[in-house]
C-alpha cells in the first residue's frame, strides 16, 4: 500500500501524495476552479486532471524532478534551465485567459499592501529597519506599466519539472491569470540568482533586470510574516530573508 505523503499543509489548502496521485485539498472552490480552467488553457504541460469531488482535486504525479527549491542548491544543466525559460516564454505569449491573476495585481495596490506590510514588519521587530527600507526602495522598479501576459502566478522552481533538458510539465495553477510576466520570471529564480541567465537564454528576450530585482525585494517582503506564521522558515539560509540581505 503506498504511503500517504504531505506535500504542504496549512490552514489554506493542504497537498498530499498517494503513489503517483497529489490529492489537493482546498475549501476555496474558486481557487480551484481558477486552476483547473488554467491547465485547460495553459500551452505548456499541466498535469493530468484525474478527478475532482470538491473539495479535493486529484491529478496525475509528472514525470522527471524540479530544478532545485528554494533554500537548496539549483540543479540541472543550463540546457534545462533555457527549457525552463523557453517554456515560460510560451506561456506568456499564449492568448490572455479571462481571469485576471496574482500577477495582475496594479502597481496601487501592489503599493498599498506592501506600504502596510513593512510598517508591521518593522514595528513588530521581525526584520530590521534598514533592510526593510532599502528593500521597499528596490522594489520601486516593479511598479511600472506593463503589458499583461498569459501569467502562472506562483511559479516558484518547484513547481516546473524537467527530465534531461525537456519541460515534463508546470503545477499548480491556482494564481494563474492575467499579469506581469516578470513577476514569474522572478518568482522562478528567487534564492538561485545565478541561474537567471541561462532561463533568460531559453526566454529569448530582453527584460529589464532591475525589474526582476524588484519584484525579489517586493515578494520577499510581503511573504516573510505569512512563512513564519504558517510554519514555514523565511529565515533559513538562501531564502526570503537572505534574499532581502543581499541587496544591501
Amino acid at each position: 500500500m503506498d504511503e500517504v505523503e504531505v506535500v504542504v499543509a496549512h490552514s489554506e489548502r493542504a497537498t498530499l501524495r498517494v503513489g503517483g496521485v497529489f490529492l489537493k485539498v482546498d475549501a476555496d472552490q474558486a481557487r480551484v476552479d481558477a486552476e483547473v480552467e488554467a491547465m485547460s488553457l495553459a500551452p505548456v504541460p499541466t498535469p493530468e486532471v484525474l478527478w475532482r469531488r470538491p473539495p479535493v482535486l486529484a491529478v496525475a504525479a509528472l514525470p522527471g524532478a524540479t530544478l532545485g527549491r528554494l533554500g537548496g542548491p539549483s540543479t540541472g544543466s543550463a540546457a534545462a534551465w533555457a527549457a525552463a525559460g523557453a517554456a515560460i516564454r510560451r506561456l506568456h505569449d499564449a492568448p490572455l485567459p479571462p481571469r485576471l491573476g496574482r500577477a495582475g495585481r496594479s502597481a496601487d495596490a501592489l503599493a498599498a499592501e506592501l506600504d502596510g506590510e513593512c510598517e508591521l514588519l518593522v514595528a513588530s521587530g521581525v526584520l530590521p529597519a534598514d533592510l526593510v527600507a532599502r528593500n521597499r526602495r528596490v522594489a520601486e522598479a516593479a511598479f511600472r506599466p506593463w503589458t499583461p501576459a498569459f501569467t502562472h502566478g506562483d511559479l516558484q522552481i518547484a513547481h516546473v519539472f524537467v527530465e534531461g533538458d525537456e519541460v515534463t510539465g508546470i503545477i499548480d495553477w491556482s494564481e494563474a491569470g492575467r499579469g506581469d510576466a516578470l513577476y514569474d520570471l522572478a518568482t522562478f529564480t528567487l534564492g538561485h540568482e545565478d541561474r537567471l541567465a541561462d532561463l533568460l537564454a531559453g526566454y529569448g528576450a530582453e527584460v529589464d533586470l532591475d525589474v526582476i530585482r524588484a519584484w525579489w525585494s517586493l515578494r520577499s517582503l510581503l511573504v516573510v510574516r505569512w512563512l513564519a506564521e504558517h510554519g514555514f522558515d523565511p529565515y533559513a539560509p538562501g531564502c526570503e530573508v537572505d534574499v532581502l540581505r543581499s541587496r544591501m
